[in-house]
Parts: C-alpha cells; structure tokens; sequence
C-alpha cells in the first residue's frame, strides 16, 4: 500500500470543522490547490476534483462513506480490483479542539505501477490541511 498524509490540530468544534469540508464549493477559497469541485456530498454521491497540479484534469469520485461529523471518504479506481485510489478525511476530538487528518491510499494489483506516474501530493497534502485550518480558526 502506498499513499500521502497530512494533519493538524484544529482550534474549533468537529462540528464548524465538517461544515467547513463538505461546503465543496467553498474549496477554492482555502485551498489553493483546488481549481474547484463540483457536486455535493452524499452517500454513493459522484463528485469532481479540479486540482491545480493536474490542470484541465478532472479527477471523479464517489463517496463511499459518510458519518458526519468524524469521517468521509473518496474513492475511485479500475475494474476487478486492478487499482484503488481512497481519500479519508478524519476528525477526532470534541469541544473546541479536534484533530483532522487526511490520507489517500493506493491499493490494487496496478499500484506499484501507477504510484510511480502520481507526482507527490505531500506538499499539496500539506497546503489542505493548513488552508482548512486557517479556514476553521476564523480566517479567510
């Protein structure tokens, strides 16, 4: 298995952190890595990642799993199981506090092969965490 991971502590409640995070219109406003993303979060839901590293590039996902406000997760991949790409947005804490963190896993028969072509996303990782955090503790 291979993949990428960022994560913070976050000055604010689960609650105002998840709000921040499935407003996908909003991304672009925080995460400058984002051209934008279109759709909207539900279970089973389609959506559309424009990502600034992959310009003119549309990267569509399905929402495989939703328990607001602790976890959410992306996933896509090629019949039979060959390759699977799954982001996971996490949030742990309560009160005032919580901890997000975001990981995406490469998994299938195809993944040593096509990890290899995937440019690395730390940096971008990073960026996500951050911008979602400056977001949530009251900045723009």
């Amino acid at each position: 298995m291979r993949g990428f991971e960022a994560a913070t502590v976050i000055d604010a409640s689960p609650e105002a952190v998840w709000r921040i995070l499935i407003d996908l219109a909003g991304y672009p406003a925080w995460d400058s890595g984002v051209e934008r993303v279109e759709g909207q979060i539900a279970p089973g839901a389609r959506i559309t990642v424009y990502a600034t590293v992959a310009k003119g590039r549309a990267f569509p996902v399905t929402v495989t799993r939703l328990e607001p406000p602790r976890e959410m997760r992306w996933a896509s991949g090629m019949p039979l199981g060959l390759f699977k790409g799954e982001r996971t947005f996490s949030l742990n804490g309560s009160g005032s506090q919580v901890r997000f963190s975001m990981r995406e896993e490469y998994t299938g028969l195809l993944a040593p092969l096509i990890f290899r072509s995937i440019p690395d996303l730390n940096a971008s990782f990073r960026q996500f965490v951050n911008g979602l955090k400056q977001k949530a503790e009251g900045g723009t």
